[in-house]
C-alpha cells in the first residue's frame, strides 16, 4: 500500500507473508535449472524432481 492513496486498503499481514513465503519457496526452487526448463517428458517425473528439490532445500534450511 502506498503512502499517495486516497483510499486506503487494509492488508491482512498474516497472508501477505505466507503469500510472501510461496513466492521466495518458488523463486528457490526455479533456480534448479531442471525445474526451471523442464527436462522431464513425463509430469510424474517432473514431480519426483520437484520433490527431491524441495526436500533438498528443506534440509539446506534446516541446516543453517
Amino acid at each position: 500500500m502506498r503512502r499517495s492513496r486516497k483510499l486506503r486498503v487494509a492488508v491482512d499481514r498474516t497472508l501477505y507473508r505466507l503469500r510472501t513465503l510461496i513466492e521466495r519457496c518458488l523463486n528457490k526452487l526455479k533456480s534448479a535449472r531442471r525445474v526451471a526448463t523442464r527436462y522431464d517428458k513425463t509430469a510424474e517425473s517432473f514431480l519426483c524432481f520437484f520433490d527431491t528439490t524441495s526436500i533438498r532445500l528443506w534440509l539446506g534450511h534446516l541446516s543453517a
